[in-house]
């Protein structure tokens, strides 16, 4: 199996016990009419699209569009985090103080700044110089807050391989790049994937702060949702149930990726 039995029983008593609070709070504490009937059409809608059109179709609802975007944004923004990341840790660990400095500089900087005041920066500073759209401004805000957290991760990780390993690749005569390429890494990126799956969990959580700058994402589909329909609760309780489907996909495929990788050991 993919997903392992433990994970499938833990979202089972999580829906249990969701649906025990919902049954609780409509039988004996709120006195509110819920409008449920109005969620399926915000995920999948039967019709036309546009005047053109004179067949009816299947259509994504808008909290379904906000939800690929989303998803776009998280795949695009680990991307490029893992890679900041990457040469953020490998600079914290370089033997020459300016760039071991200027390293350090930066994760202090993004670590102890919040993501919401980034994301404004980028967007309108950085994005009126260089003309960036908002999925570029948004993804980028994302990458690189998420970046300063991974370098430590990976530093970390780097630094857990013991350094008879690097000078042993050294005797050999491998470059200190190519050493770290094929020998350290790998075994550090084995050691971190916890961290890092916790950290990318993160970063999809987060995502949800890009809608500030009009980036249509889920968060602000679900907005815009319920300006329009009024139905704060059944929106954005379905908003949270999407954020879920996407964090328990990642953190299952990421167990099943270190159940493989352990093969080995």
């Amino acid at each position: 199996m993919v997903f392992g039995k433990r994970s499938i029983i833990t979202l089972a008593v999580l829906a249990v016990i969701i649906g025990w609070v919902y049954y609780f709070l409509t039988a004996r504490g709120i006195t509110y009419i819920w409008h449920w009937e109005q969620i399926p059409q915000l995920l999948f809608y039967h019709g036309t699209k546009t005047a053109a059109e004179t067949t009816p179709s299947w259509h994504l609802g808008v909290l379904m569009i906000g939800f690929v975007l989303t998803v776009k944004i998280s795949i695009v923004a680990i991307i490029f985090a893992v890679i900041l990341g990457t040469i953020v840790g490998i600079c914290r660990l370089s033997s020459e103080p300016i760039t071991r400095a200027i390293s350090i500089a930066f994760v202090e900087l993004i670590r102890n700044t919040p993501l919401l005041v980034q994301i404004y920066i980028i967007y309108f500073f950085a994005g009126s110089m260089l003309r960036l759209s908002a999925f570029a401004a948004g993804t980028a805000a994302l990458a690189i807050f998420e970046g300063a957290y991974v370098g430590e991760i990976v530093r970390a990780g780097i630094q857990s391989i013991h350094k008879g390993q690097m000078e042993a690749a050294r005797s050999l005569g491998m470059s200190y790049a190519k050493a770290m390429r094929y020998i350290i890494l790998p075994q550090a990126f084995k050691r971190i994937i916890p961290p890092l799956a916790g950290q990318f969990i993160s970063l999809v959580k987060d995502s949800s702060l890009v809608s500030v700058i009009a980036l249509a994402d889920l968060m602000f589909q679900g907005q815009q949702a319920v300006a329009r329909t009024y139905s704060a609760f059944e929106i954005y309780f379905t908003v949270a149930a999407l954020y879920l489907v996407m964090t328990s996909i990642l953190s299952m495929a990421t167990q099943y990726i270190e159940r493989r990788l352990a093969v080995s050991d």
